[in-house]
């Protein structure tokens, strides 16, 4: 797994990120989502590899990646802040302008940083979210009840880190782990045992509810994404049944394109090779 990628530990200043950096070409930032690593890109990444040079870290508070102290307003977990990381980790790198792809929480993490630092981003990929402002304001019974993590990991400390801590194996990727290969899986399950890690994905989940929410509703209709725009989606997820996906990134990118693609949530692991010529003729592209 990875092979020919090199594995690091970079401090951005206020976190330190394990980062998987691997091929030759126009640098890519790969996010994962939660409660994943960066590893949940294997089966992409090597193939990107062969055209660009990828950079795949995990998110503060996730994997091998420190879990800074929190505060009252929960920003060190918000998107913001874990953009500002990807801006000192690329800018390490000697990479002063790049193109980045996210799924789920790190799709979060990426519109973000294409909002905050357009000039920075060339190149935006969204997998199988839609903004966070979004999600919130539309909430149905439906939403709720397909995506209950969202307010039960917002919860006040520590109602959610304990109940997770009492059998993490169970709550965590509940009749869905034969999805993983087990190689990831295992590295899935490292971390998210851990008291640090379930503690700093109930933030990342309150500043979602909170800081995230208020970042989104201040842009909504006052700024938009600049740079090209790919929107990808799981045609079994929950997405389509709640959301024109594309129309509704329509409001927040000017140039935006996508599609569904045949699998459920995990794009990336349960339709690699679609999910990857999607991606890949939409970056080849940059420039």
């Amino acid at each position: 797994m990875f092979e020919h990628f090199t594995l690091k530990q970079i401090q951005t200043g206020e976190a330190t990120l394990r980062v998987r950096i691997g091929g030759e070409g126009p640098p890519l930032l790969l996010l994962h989502g939660h409660p994943q690593t960066h590893v949940m890109w294997h089966k992409i990444a090597p193939l990107l590899a062969k055209h660009f040079t990828v950079i795949a870290p995990d998110l503060r508070g996730y994997g091998g990646s420190s879990k800074p102290q929190t505060d009252e307003n929960h920003y060190p977990y918000s998107k913001r802040a874990m953009a500002k990381d990807m801006i000192s980790l690329m800018d390490q790198l000697g990479y002063n302008e790049f193109a980045v792809a996210g799924h789920d929480r790190g799709g979060r993490v990426a519109y973000r940083l294409a909002l905050d630092k357009p000039e920075k981003v060339t190149r935006l990929a969204v997998l199988d979210i839609v903004p966070t402002g979004e999600a919130f304001r539309r909430t149905t019974m439906d939403f709720g009840m397909g995506y209950f993590h969202w307010f039960f990991l917002a919860q006040a400390y520590d109602l959610p880190e304990k109940m997770i801590g009492e059998n993490p194996d169970h709550f965590y990727f509940n009749g869905k782990k034969d999805l993983f290969d087990p190689e990831a899986l295992e590295d899935y399950m490292r971390w998210i045992k851990e008291p640090g890690t379930i503690h700093a994905m109930c933030e990342d989940y309150r500043a979602g509810v909170s800081f995230d929410y208020e970042l989104d509703e201040a842009d909504r209709g006052n700024k938009k994404i600049q740079c090209p725009t790919l929107v990808l989606w799981g045609k079994k997820g929950m997405l389509p049944r709640w959301y024109n996906v594309l129309d509704v990134w329509k409001d927040w990118a000017g140039h935006v394109e996508g599609r569904e693609i045949d699998c459920g949530h995990y794009l990336a692991e349960e339709a690699p090779d679609e999910t990857y010529e999607e991606l890949f003729r939409f970056f080849r592209n940059e420039g």
